[in-house]
């Protein structure tokens, strides 16, 4: 592919956009459950070509194979979330704020679309579908270049949105995908900032450093998921441990799940507990000496931490473990070696549980819940263009209302400045 084909199909966006952002409610709403509607239809067509990808993807790991599988489930939650995007109210329009100045001025901020989105994605190809009707819905034209791993279910599951969206007169152009896997396809999008307003990838840290190095358009970052769970002192045993496997093993592929496991002098014997339940489950615990040493005195299988453990997104059965003074410890902990993603406090101290919300600086913080919960369908977005954990424009989970800018209309009655 030429770097001209991949300037066609921005420009095409960009005419797309200008069209999109005036869009009815009613036609983006039609054309989401059109979608929906497509998906079910080509169940097992989406299914065979997944088949494929997951057949050419020899050698790979069984988090990035579970990351990779669509199974009847996750096709059919894939087309429930179009569903609940289009019963969320349209974002294009709101008003953020109103006042009357003094001379008379009427102003208004109103919410707008940002006009065309870049998502550069990896192996999760419902992601196609996330982000079709993410920015559909917002008014966005959308340009999305996913990963060679799911190339022919990236491919299958856009020609449904592009059916879809012809079908119901808004035009494929909304949402295009590049045709190719090839990186240079993906550089000659990156400096398309005449074209396109902004970029989000979404994958692995290489990916993002990658895009952020060498975009000369805003980039929205999804940062590593390097969660941490700090067990208090004060926590309830049970709570502990049943929100300390939650977060590790419930799908431990997620950006969401923990990574880290801190334990507060006192709660040794709730780390026990976690501790045990964890290596039933299969999962590698790497401690620190005088964690691993606890540890190994009561018969759990456990291995040596390097300090670089604890900044590592495993994606795995692998969690990292040692011991902290307490909640300001565990404060400063989480703020150094975390990704500033979701981290956790379990604990039955209103204070500690405070220090830690007010005193962590992550896009998601938690008080005795997992951290698994971070996600757009949780939250109620209906679906998620990732998990931003950036500070600016948009902090963690991306819906519709983190896809829009905003503009101000002032209306008058013949004012001027003197």
């Amino acid at each position: 592919m030429t770097d001209d084909t991949v300037i066609e199909i921005a420009k095409r966006a960009r005419a797309a956009a200008l069209k999109l952002a005036v869009a009815s409610s009613e036609a983006k709403n039609l054309a989401l459950l059109k979608i929906a509607e497509l998906i079910e239809q080509n169940e097992a067509q989406i299914a065979a070509e997944n088949a494929k990808d997951l057949a050419a993807a020899s050698g790979i790991s069984a988090a990035f194979k579970d990351r990779l599988t669509l199974t009847p489930k996750r096709i059919a939650a894939m087309a429930e979330g179009v569903r609940q995007v289009a019963a969320l109210p349209d974002p294009v329009g709101k008003i953020l704020d109103e006042k009357v100045r003094p001379n008379g001025l009427k102003i208004q901020k109103v919410q707008t679309p940002i006009g065309v989105i870049g998502i550069i994605y990896e192996s999760r190809p419902n992601v196609t579908i996330d982000c079709a009707a993410l920015c559909l819905k917002s008014g966005n034209a959308a340009i999305l270049r996913g990963g060679k791993e799911a190339f022919l279910t990236n491919m299958r599951l856009a020609s449904i949105v592009s059916q879809a969206l012809e079908e119901c007169g808004l035009g494929a152009d909304c949402v295009q995908i590049i045709p190719t896997p090839d990186r240079s396809a993906m550089n000659a999008l990156l400096k398309l900032d005449s074209f396109v307003n902004c970029i989000i990838p979404r994958g692995g840290e290489s990916l993002i450093r990658f895009v952020v190095e060498n975009s000369t358009i805003p980039v929205i970052k999804h940062y590593k998921g390097v969660c941490n769970l700090y067990i208090d002192a004060d926590a309830d045993e049970k709570m502990a441990v049943d929100i300390a496997v939650n977060a590790k093993c419930q799908r431990p592929s997620a950006c969401n799940a923990a990574e880290n496991l801190l334990v507060a002098r006192g709660a040794e014997k709730i780390f026990l507990e976690i501790a045990r339940e964890l290596s039933a489950r299969g999962v590698e615990i790497r401690a620190k000496a005088d964690a691993k040493k606890f540890l190994e005195e009561n018969s759990v299988k456990v291995s040596d931490a390097a300090d670089e453990d604890f900044y590592t997104e495993y994606c795995d059965y692998i969690i990292s473990a040692a011991f902290v003074g307490g909640v300001d410890e565990a404060i400063k902990f989480v703020n150094s070696r975390g990704s500033g993603h979701s981290d956790a406090i379990i604990t039955n101290s209103k204070e500690n549980a405070e220090k830690f919300l007010n005193g962590v600086d992550s896009s998601c913080v938690y008080w005795n819940a997992s951290t698994r919960f971070t996600d757009g369908f949780e939250f109620g977005l209906g679906a998620e263009i990732g998990i931003s954990t950036d500070k600016l424009h948009a902090r963690g989970p991306m819906g519709l209302n983190e896809l829009c800018s905003y503009k101000y209309k002032i209306f008058g009655e013949g004012q001027t400045r003197d």
